[in-house]
C-alpha cells in the first residue's frame, strides 16, 4: 500500500489488475475526454507504462481500492508530464462510471497532492485537465489547484484543448 485514506486506500498497480483496468480504459463514457476508449493492447500497454513508472521512478497511477470491500474502482496517482520543455509532476485519476459523484476522486486526488509535498518535496503540482472535462477540473479546483495556463495536446490525430492546474508548495503550506 502507498497510500490510506478515510475509505481508501492506494496501492501499485499488478498484472493481474488488467481486467480491472479494462472496466475503465474500455469504458466509452469513462473516456470521453480522450475520445477514444482503449482496446485490449492499449489496455495492456497503460498497465505496463505504469508499471515502467514505479521502477523509473517511484510513483505512477496506482489502483484506488474501497476499503470496505476491497474492490477495484479506479486509479489515481503521479506521473511525470511534459509542460512548458520540462516534465511536472501531475496527478492524473480514472474512476469506473458507477463511482462518480461520491468524492472518490478528490478523496484520493487530495492524498496524492499530500504525497508529492510532503514525500517527493514536490515544489509544485499540476494537473493537465481536457478542457471539456468539467467533473475532472471541479476535482482540481477542490484540491486547491489554480488554472495558470492553456495549452493544445495532440492525441489520436486530434488538437485537444486542455486547461494546466497546478498548485505550488508554498500555497500548500498555508
Amino acid at each position: 500500500m502507498i497510500i490510506e485514506t478515510q475509505r481508501l486506500f492506494l496501492r501499485e498497480l499488478e498484472i493481474n489488475d488488467f481486467s480491472n483496468l479494462c472496466k475503465i480504459l474500455q469504458d466509452k463514457d469513462v473516456m470521453y475526454a480522450y475520445e477514444h476508449a482503449f482496446d485490449d493492447k492499449e489496455v495492456f500497454q497503460w498497465l505496463q507504462k505504469q508499471l515502467f513508472r514505479y521502477k523509473e521512478y517511484g510513483f505512477g497511477l496506482w489502483a484506488v481500492i474501497l476499503k470496505e470491500n476491497t474492490e477495484f474502482i479506479g486509479q489515481c496517482g503521479l506521473s511525470l508530464q511534459d509542460y512548458n520543455d520540462k516534465q511536472v509532476i501531475e496527478i492524473g485519476y480514472l474512476f469506473r462510471k458507477d463511482y462518480w459523484h461520491k468524492g472518490y476522486a478528490f478523496e484520493a486526488a487530495s492524498a496524492c497532492k499530500k504525497y508529492a509535498f510532503e514525500t517527493l518535496n514536490a515544489k509544485e503540482v499540476f494537473s493537465i485537465i481536457r478542457q471539456n472535462n468539467t467533473a475532472s477540473q471541479k476535482v482540481a479546483l477542490k484540491n486547491g489547484m489554480k488554472v495558470r495556463d492553456r495549452i493544445i495536446k495532440h492525441y489520436y490525430n486530434m488538437n485537444m484543448p486542455h486547461l494546466v492546474y497546478s498548485i505550488k508548495a508554498s500555497e500548500y503550506r498555508q
